[in-house]
């Protein structure tokens, strides 16, 4: 099973990349989580230049998609909303609405912020967002606050939110099974 990582965050040292990276360690074994890296280069979004052949960086996104099992976002909140990087990279993935890359595509939203309430609000807007592209949101709740504390030099120590983290990812790994066996059932014994 692939899992694609994407950070809403475009900061080198973010703790939504850092929470991403431990995801990694709590795979199963026969699952793997690839980090996407290339949000920055994602062109604002112009429905004039959403045109095939797609510009390289979203060709680059919504392959990347589309060959990934399953989605984990990580989002820190910006003014109580997504990062615009983030939603301008979704607005890009979501044409066309019919047939998007996201459509029926198991996904999860994590959130880490500075503050107390870990991006609460941001997740909260990026699950709306992701099932109004037809997205199968999981609902998976982690709000990582005070992340300095709990993410040091890029790693998590805290093991309340590895815990929490774990219980995350499972949920998006049984979810991806689960639509995965119900797209794909085995005949009937006869």
């Amino acid at each position: 099973m692939r899992v694609l990582g994407i950070s809403g965050s475009l900061r080198r040292d973010s703790h939504n990349t850092a929470l991403l990276q431990a995801a990694t360690e709590l795979l199963p074994p026969d699952a793997e989580l690839v980090l996407y890296d290339d949000l920055k280069n994602v062109p604002p979004y112009d429905q004039d230049d959403d045109v095939e052949p797609a510009p390289a960086a979203v060709a680059d996104l919504r392959r990347a998609v589309a060959e990934a099992d399953a989605v984990l976002f990580a989002t820190p909140e910006y003014n109580s909303s997504v990062p615009g990087a983030l939603k301008n990279a979704l607005d890009w993935a979501s044409r066309p609405l019919a047939t998007n890359v996201f459509r029926n595509k198991p996904v999860a939203v994590i959130g880490s912020s500075a503050g107390a309430f870990g991006a609460v609000w941001a997740q909260a807007e990026l699950r709306k967002v992701l099932a109004a592209m037809g997205a199968r949101v999981v609902e998976v709740e982690l709000a990582v606050g005070h992340a300095k504390e709990k993410i040091v030099d890029g790693q998590l120590v805290d093991e309340e939110t590895r815990h929490e983290l774990s219980e995350s990812v499972a949920m998006l790994v049984d979810a991806t099974r689960q639509a995965q066996a119900a797209a794909n059932p085995l005949p009937a014994a006869v």
